[in-house]
């Protein structure tokens, strides 16, 4: 790991939860109790089908404010890193999510691992608040193959990593945070 994702990021809160647990509203809730608009979402969703393209539809309705200001929206399935540099600096960011980020790069057979040090790195460079939604999925049943399972133990580990230094972790269970950092 790089010198610059060695240290902690006060800045950052890691939210995790299963699916539908409401991580995503509540990452919305915190990044705009963070500062003012506009605030910038990081996108991770590609639209593989038309199901996943109304439930992105559907993600943008509800992120939609009304007058000045509101949510940027950063669509960013690869470059997660490049993502953030964008950012303005002063701009409260949401990563919506980790998960699907890792789900691109490991389907598109990218270097995950020079993926993750530039994120971390472009992470550690932002001083404004940023909040990361990410799946846990390793409560399950194992995985029957052998890309599932390391796509779990991918996630696993990423989600270590990024709570380890993460300023505060939320979990997630039927809408209601539970602080775990």
């Amino acid at each position: 790991m790089s010198a610059a994702g060695d240290g902690a990021w006060p800045h950052v809160t890691l939210v995790l939860g299963g699916a539908r647990s409401g991580k995503s509203r509540h990452a919305e809730a915190l990044v705009r109790e963070a500062g003012a608009a506009p605030w910038t979402y990081v996108a991770t969703a590609e639209a593989w089908d038309e199901e996943m393209r109304t439930r992105i539809a559907h993600h943008r309705a509800e992120r939609a404010v009304t007058g000045e200001g509101g949510w940027i929206t950063i669509d960013s399935p690869l470059d997660l890193a490049g993502a953030l540099r964008s950012a303005a600096a002063e701009s409260p960011v949401l990563v919506d999510c980790l998960t699907l980020w890792l789900t691109n790069l490991m389907l598109g057979e990218r270097d995950v691992s020079a993926a993750l040090e530039a994120f971390f790195d472009a992470l550690s460079m932002r001083k404004a608040p940023v909040v990361l939604v990410a799946n846990e999925v390793g409560l399950g049943i194992v995985p029957e193959n052998a890309l599932a399972r390391a796509f779990r133990d991918a996630a696993g580990r990423l989600n270590q990593r990024i709570a380890a230094r993460a300023g505060r972790v939320l979990f997630i269970v039927a809408g209601l945070p539970v602080v775990v950092k």
